[in-house]
């Protein structure tokens, strides 16, 4: 094999002690975790609001970008239960470009995955006690998880990692919340299977260690449209969408069904500016079918300071640089009308 070892990097056990979570952290977490729980089991009619940049490349951004929302969230939370987007690895389609933080702690230098963890771990840990809101971010490496099992509220799987049997399993044992996207395929029976794979107990090989899982009951679905043969974006938000969905929740008899509607990706078709629509109808469609009402309860939007993207040797403070995304104002304003509409 070619591998070549670059640096070793501590155990998750070690990172954790030395970037480490404070007491008071930990409870805000404990309490937001146990919060989302119950929105999922129906125990709370709170709408979830998974927002925040496509990528987190810049600490004093995001971290501005996630107080900026917790003042909103002063505003809006008897209706919304805002989750920032925190996310620190980027799948890349062809494997080349930005990967996020936990590789580049600067995105104009190569790779440093030990500097990386620390980056990505202080960064979360300074959001959280800036504005006592947990985040979201995306397990693209399930060997990853432990270096920031303690930072996170929600966790999602994405659509290119969703039919890998290792995400799957490893989303058994988590105990937070976990998204499974539908497949670039769009096909939903996969997602559903993703479900009930994450749902169930598992005994497998994780890391160096045999373990067991008993099973993940907040695990759910997350539809973000798809791509056809011909490499055209085709979204999964409208009405007859939804509806299948919540059919195939009674059909597979999955428990807390639960869905959560990604706002951008192909539904936008990549088209950012398109988000605050495609929420306003599918709050909209919530209000025509009792299923809808019941089992649509999220919304994931990519959303960051400045509206749009950019190059990384741009250094627009608050600007992607990765997918674009609408600016503050589209999304204050857009919470807001959330908060009067779900």
């Amino acid at each position: 094999m070619s591998f070549k070892c670059v640096q070793v990097i501590p155990s998750p056990e070690e990172m954790l002690s030395e970037v480490a979570m404070p007491e008071n952290l930990k409870k805000i977490k404990a309490e937001r975790d146990e919060e989302f729980k119950r929105i999922i089991e129906g125990k709370s009619d709170k709408f979830v609001v998974i927002i925040g940049p496509c990528s987190a490349s810049d600490e004093d951004a995001v971290c501005d970008y996630v107080s900026r929302l917790a003042k909103v969230n002063e505003e809006v939370k008897d209706k919304l239960f805002i989750v920032p987007r925190v996310y620190t690895n980027k799948p890349r389609t062809t494997g080349e470009g930005y990967k996020g933080m936990l590789h580049q702690p600067d995105p104009e230098k190569g790779a440093n995955i030990l500097k990386g963890i620390k980056s990505l771990r202080k960064m979360h840990i300074r959001a959280i006690s800036e504005s006592h809101l947990t985040a979201a971010d995306e397990m693209l490496y399930p060997e990853n998880l432990a270096y920031v099992d303690d930072l996170l509220t929600y966790i999602a799987i994405g659509a290119r990692s969703v039919e890998n049997q290792q995400h799957r399993l490893v989303s058994s044992g988590i105990d937070v919340p976990v998204g499974m996207k539908n497949p670039t395929s769009g096909d939903f029976t996969v997602m559903m299977n993703s479900i009930h794979a994450a749902q169930s107990s598992h005994t497998f090989l994780y890391r160096d260690q045999e373990v067991s899982t008993t099973g993940n009951p907040y695990a759910h679905a997350i539809l973000r449209g798809s791509v056809n043969k011909h490499g055209q974006s085709m979204p999964n938000y409208h009405y007859e969408d939804l509806s299948l969905v919540c059919d195939m929740y009674h059909k597979h008899n999955l428990e807390n069904p639960f869905i959560v509607v990604d706002a951008n990706h192909a539904n936008s078709k990549k088209i950012y500016s398109e988000q605050p629509r495609i929420v306003a109808e599918i709050l909209h469609n919530r209000t025509l079918n009792t299923d809808l009402h019941k089992m649509v309860r999220g919304i994931m939007i990519e959303s960051f300071i400045e509206e749009g993207n950019q190059k990384v040797e741009e250094h627009v403070y608050g600007k992607s640089i990765t997918d674009a995304c609408i600016g503050w104002d589209t999304t204050e304003r857009l919470l807001h009308y959330m908060a009067e509409h779900v």
